[in-house]
């Protein structure tokens, strides 16, 4: 089972890397008339419930959760909410990288911390200590750190056509 955990954990990583490095061939998979962000948004809800599902296989609950969990869960929560209200589904989900013009953002989180979505990510992931094993948090967490790294160098020449 714990194999099987750690994929389902880290199944979502290697579709945002591959999606990063070659965004055209996303574009031309989704096809004329269909928005890549809301595609990409969708495969990625979808891996993100396996990835859930794959942490509560593992996971043992106990109530009540430690004093840090409220404060990192909501934090966390609240950066990932505040990421997608100021950048919409298509900064969210790599638009940038599909061609589309995304305003640059100077409100807070954006100037504070980098990468807020990631780090409210890891904040949310570390409030789940105290219920999941740590191997499969610190797994995760740095599955996170190297999708970072990935989207910190880009090269602009890359990034997708829109299909005519």
């Amino acid at each position: 089972m714990g194999i099987a955990a750690a994929v389902g954990m880290l199944s979502p990583f290697p579709f945002y890397y591959c999606l990063w490095n070659w965004p055209q061939s996303w574009v031309e998979l989704c096809g004329r008339g269909r928005d890549p962000s809301t595609v990409m948004a969708h495969v990625a809800h979808f891996l993100k419930l396996l990835q859930f599902i794959s942490l509560f296989s593992v996971s043992t609950f106990h109530w009540p959760p430690p004093f840090y969990f409220w404060p990192l869960l909501a934090f966390g929560q609240f950066l990932n909410f505040r990421v997608y209200q100021l950048l919409g589904e298509a900064g969210t989900y790599y638009g940038v990288r599909f061609g589309k013009n995304i305003p640059w953002v100077t409100e807070f989180p954006f100037g504070f911390i980098k990468d807020p979505q990631y780090v409210g990510s890891i904040m949310s992931l570390l409030a789940c200590l105290w219920f999941a094993p740590f191997q499969y948090i610190l797994l995760w967490v740095l599955a996170y750190v190297f999708i970072m790294h990935v989207e910190s160098k880009e090269d602009q020449s890359t990034r997708a056509k829109p299909l005519l």
